[in-house]
C-alpha cells in the first residue's frame, strides 16, 4: 500500500530536520557571519548616515535586510549539501525502488533549512533591535519580516537542490555561495540605488535581483509598508522557488532513470 503525498514529505521532512541540525559545521557558519558582518559594517558607518537623503539614521537598521538575506543565501549549501550528499551515497537510487514520489522527495528537503532559516531570522531581528535597530512597520511588520526571510530561505534552498541535483555532488554546491555572496555585495547593499554615485555600479545594483531581495525586508525595517518592495522582493522569491523546486524534480526524475 502507497503512502500518500502528505505523510511521504513530513516522514522526509522530519530526517530532513534532524540531519540539517545534526550538521554544525553548515549550520553555525550561517549563523554567525551575518552577525560579524553586522558588526563590524554598523561599527563604522556613522558618517554613510549623514549623506543627503539617506532613508535612516540607524545604519544597523539600513543593513539588517541584507543580513537577512545573507543567512538565506547560505540555505543553498545547506539544502544543496545535504540532497548531493544522498545521491552520492546512492540513497537516491535505492529510495527509486520504492514509491516515494519525486516531488516528496524533493519538496521535503526544504523542512531543514526553513527550521533553521526561521531561527536565524529571529535571531539577526533580536540582535539588530538590540543593537539599536528599529522596525518602522511596528509589531505586525517583524513577523511579516521573518515570513519574507523564511521565503528567501525556501528561495535559496530550492535554487541549491536544483544545483545538487544538476552536478550530483555535494562538493559542487559549495561554489554557489560565493557567487551569491558577490552578487549581495553588487546590490543595494551598502547605500540605497538612488544615492550610489558611480553609474556603473547602481546599473549592476538595479538590475541585480539581489537588490530587490535586500530592499523588501529593509522597506518594512525603514518606510513601513511599501507594497512595490515587498511585490517584487517576494514575487522574485516565489518564483525561485517554484523554478528551483520544478526544475530539481525534472533532473531528478531523469538523474534517476539513467542509474
Amino acid at each position: 500500500m502507497s503512502l500518500s503525498l502528505g505523510v511521504q514529505v513530513r516522514t522526509l521532512a522530519r530526517r530532513s530536520i534532524a540531519r540539517t541540525l545534526r550538521q554544525p559545521v553548515l549550520v553555525v557558519p550561517s549563523l554567525v557571519l551575518p552577525l560579524f558582518l553586522l558588526a563590524v559594517l554598523s561599527s563604522g558607518a556613522d558618517q554613510t548616515t549623514k549623506v543627503q537623503g539617506f532613508p535612516t539614521k540607524s545604519y544597523t537598521t539600513f543593513l539588517l535586510g541584507a543580513m537577512l538575506v545573507q543567512g538565506a543565501a547560505s540555505a543553498m549549501t545547506t539544502a544543496g549539501h545535504s540532497l548531493g550528499t544522498d545521491i552520492e551515497s546512492g540513497f537516491l537510487s535505492r529510495l527509486a525502488l520504492t514509491p516515494i514520489s519525486g516531488v516528496a522527495l524533493i519538496a521535503a528537503q526544504l523542512a531543514g533549512v526553513a527550521v533553521i532559516g526561521v531561527a536565524q531570522s529571529t535571531l539577526y531581528v533580536l540582535v539588530a533591535l538590540a543593537a539599536g535597530a528599529s522596525i518602522k512597520a511596528g509589531v505586525a511588520g517583524a513577523f511579516v519580516l521573518i515570513a519574507i526571510a523564511l521565503l528567501m530561505v525556501l528561495a535559496f534552498g530550492a535554487i541549491g537542490l536544483f544545483a545538487a541535483v544538476r552536478f550530483g555532488s555535494a562538493d559542487q554546491v559549495q561554489a554557489l555561495f560565493p557567487l551569491a555572496l558577490g552578487l549581495l555585495f553588487l546590490s543595494s547593499m551598502f547605500m540605497p540605488r538612488n544615492l550610489i554615485s558611480a553609474d556603473w555600479f547602481r546599473t549592476i545594483a538595479t538590475y541585480n535581483p539581489m537588490s530587490y531581495l535586500v530592499e523588501a525586508p529593509r522597506s518594512l525595517l525603514i518606510t513601513g509598508w511599501n507594497g512595490e518592495a515587498l511585490a517584487l522582493g517576494g514575487g522574485l522569491s516565489a518564483a525561485a522557488v517554484v523554478l528551483g523546486l520544478v526544475g530539481a524534480v525534472r533532473s531528478l526524475n531523469r538523474w534517476i532513470v539513467r542509474t
